[in-house]
């Protein structure tokens, strides 16, 4: 049975890292069994055998992967005769377009917006190391980065423009059915889900049926996790 290690906040069901949750989909689009370990920003010794210090990690036998469109990439290649998670060499890149549209739009925003609500649900062990992190990187308090986040989230909506409009059209991103191009960015609002009550999106807007639709995959798996609703 494959090993993930994943994210997780105080609570071991509190997992909330959109890169684990987009590879925990990954492994269920797959039919693959999985073990998941949960695991916190300073148990880095946990990790070591990977030869860094971030998650979602992978043990497949012998086989050790890290970064989650590394080990999207692996589990395409490795397990062959199981359901396709890109559709071919065009799909794979397109794939990667829209893997770094999240990474570059979708996360940045959603970080601001919650950074708050991330930090109250992290494990104690955990705080510290954050907080110093965090506002080392970002050069202001996180309280200070979310102070407007009322303002803010105007500003994000609009920029889920290109989102909207192709769910609007169809329904999945890769087409009738889902796959990783849903799951890396559906992973982004499941990151915001199980951490913080904050609403990103308006109760009528196109983005939401299509997160239901998300969350009853694979018998509910999204739904089941410790959250709050988008």
């Amino acid at each position: 049975m494959i090993k993930l290690y994943e994210l997780a906040g105080a609570e071991d069901n509190r997992r909330f890292s959109p890169f684990c949750w987009r590879v925990r989909f990954a492994l269920l689009h797959k039919g693959l069994l999985f073990e998941s370990i949960p695991w916190r920003f300073t148990e880095k010794e946990a990790i070591a055998f990977s030869g860094q210090g971030k998650v979602p990690v992978i043990v497949d036998g012998e086989t050790v992967i890290y970064d989650s469109w590394a080990i999207a990439e692996y589990l395409e290649e490795t397990y062959t005769d199981r359901p396709l998670l890109f559709g071919g060499e065009s799909s794979k890149a397109l794939s990667r377009f829209v893997t770094d549209w999240v990474e570059t739009v979708l996360h940045p925003g959603i970080f601001r917006l919650t950074l708050t609500d991330i930090y109250a649900h992290l494990h104690p062990v955990d705080k510290d190391y954050f907080r110093k992190t965090r506002e080392q990187w970002l050069g202001m308090k996180l309280e200070e980065v979310c102070a407007n986040r009322n303002n803010d989230v105007l500003s994000f909506r609009n920029s889920l423009a290109p989102l909207r409009a192709t769910l609007q059209r169809q329904s999945f991103l890769a087409g009738s059915e889902a796959a990783w191009a849903d799951y890396v960015t559906f992973s982004a609002f499941q990151w915001s889900r199980c951490i913080s009550s904050f609403p990103l999106l308006e109760a009528k807007d196109p983005i939401v049926s299509w997160c239901d639709q998300m969350l009853n995959l694979f018998d509910g798996e999204a739904n089941k996790a410790s959250s709050w609703n988008i």
